[in-house]
């Protein structure tokens, strides 16, 4: 069976996305899910840190939360590593955090790969890659930021995701 594949339309141009489900079944899935209902619509890019990856998929233009679902277990011990392009669950401090949010790494960044089953080394989990468009990666990666409230590495101009939907 193909990976399933996952159109990114933003402002900044589209990025496809490959997704893993054999390897991040449950991060793949829930994923999966909130393209399907529409969740990803009208979100934006909200952390983007030149060096080493752009963050989106949870807050709208206002700066507002979306509300998601209950978070899924941890899949870093997967074996798949933290590389350019790869595509990973974002979370809080709690290895078994991850809602909605995802990042996409711009360089390799290995310090983010699973290490232990404790805090400190869990890791985030990868479920996916760029596909194609990995030039728009490049090109929001390079957007000047600013702080706004709790968000150190706003664009100052923001990055809309259009819709995203399956390819």
């Amino acid at each position: 069976m193909d990976n399933p594949l996952v159109l990114l339309e933003t402002t900044a141009g589209d990025i496809l996305l490959e997704i893993f489900p054999d390897e991040a079944p449950l991060s793949a899935a829930n994923f999966l899910a909130y393209v399907d209902e529409g969740f990803y619509r009208d979100t934006i890019f909200h952390r983007v840190i030149k060096g080493f990856m752009i963050q989106g998929g949870g807050l709208t233009l206002r700066l507002e939360e979306k509300p998601t679902r209950a978070p899924v277990p941890n899949e870093a011990a997967n074996g798949l590593k933290n590389l350019r392009g790869s595509l990973s669950m974002a979370r809080a401090a709690d290895p078994h955090s991850a809602a909605a949010q995802f990042f996409i790494n711009t360089v390799d960044n290995p310090e983010l790969d699973f290490r232990s089953p404790d805090p400190e080394g869990f890791g985030y989990c990868v479920f996916g890659r760029v596909a194609d468009g990995m030039e728009v990666v490049d090109k929001i990666e390079k957007s000047k930021v600013k702080a706004t409230g709790v968000h150190e590495a706003l664009p100052a101009d923001s990055v809309l995701i259009v819709n995203a939907g399956r390819f």
